[in-house]
């Protein structure tokens, strides 16, 4: 069981995500912007972020910049999770320092298995 960040201003797709993390009995927490992202991660160190990147305030991009680039909160595997899938995105989002890639809709099965794989090099 982890701790995981979902940082996205769309209910909906918060309210999916959340949904898909909590059967695979995941706690949850939210965030609405790349702002409150970076503010919350700080205060409860989440296992993993699963980040939009179209957001007010702080865009996931700049958010993810900013986790990755800091000691404190460098070791937290980011997801990107986005509608923007070009392969373009893909490779910025990496360079960002995120450790994964979704497009939206997000496949469960992708989802979980990134979850595992990124959790499970944590632990190994």
């Amino acid at each position: 069981m982890a701790l995981i960040l979902i940082a996205d201003d769309s209910p909906t797709e918060v309210y999916v995500l959340q949904k898909m993390l909590e059967q695979n009995e995941h706690q949850v927490l939210i965030a609405e912007d790349g702002e409150q992202a970076v503010n919350m991660t700080h205060q409860n160190k989440p296992d993993l972020i699963l980040m939009d990147v179209v957001m007010p305030n702080l865009n996931g991009f700049q958010a993810t910049r900013k986790l990755s680039k800091d000691a404190e909160t460098s070791h937290i595997p980011i997801i990107i999770v986005s509608s923007k899938n070009q392969e373009t995105d893909k490779m910025w989002g990496l360079r960002q320092g995120a450790k994964g890639y979704l497009g939206k809709p997000v496949d469960e099965a992708s989802l979980l298995s990134q979850i595992n794989e990124l959790l499970g090099s944590q632990h190994g």
